[in-house]
């Protein structure tokens, strides 16, 4: 029978504070599907915020309107075509 010993190495700040942890592989498999799943919470967060800043911007928004305006014409030929 074989024992595995798992090390965690703790990063400190200068006040040493813990502020990370370097994992052994067998410990990070066992976290990363956590770890990717709050990242990409976080991503869609910032996403979300940007695009709420988007629509606060008067410069973006001009020019949204300008583009919708260039294609208003090939839009209505796509979505209500004649017949």
């Amino acid at each position: 029978m074989t024992t595995t010993i798992l090390k965690r190495q703790f990063i400190t700040d200068e006040e040493g504070n813990p502020v990370a942890v370097i994992l052994p592989m067998e410990e990070f498999a066992l976290v990363k599907d956590i770890l990717d799943r709050r990242s990409q919470t976080t991503d869609e967060a910032d996403k979300l915020a940007q695009i709420e800043q988007a629509a606060q911007d008067p410069l973006f928004m001009a020019d949204l309107r300008e583009t919708m305006s260039a294609f208003a014409e090939a839009d209505a030929e796509w979505w209500e075509p004649t017949q």
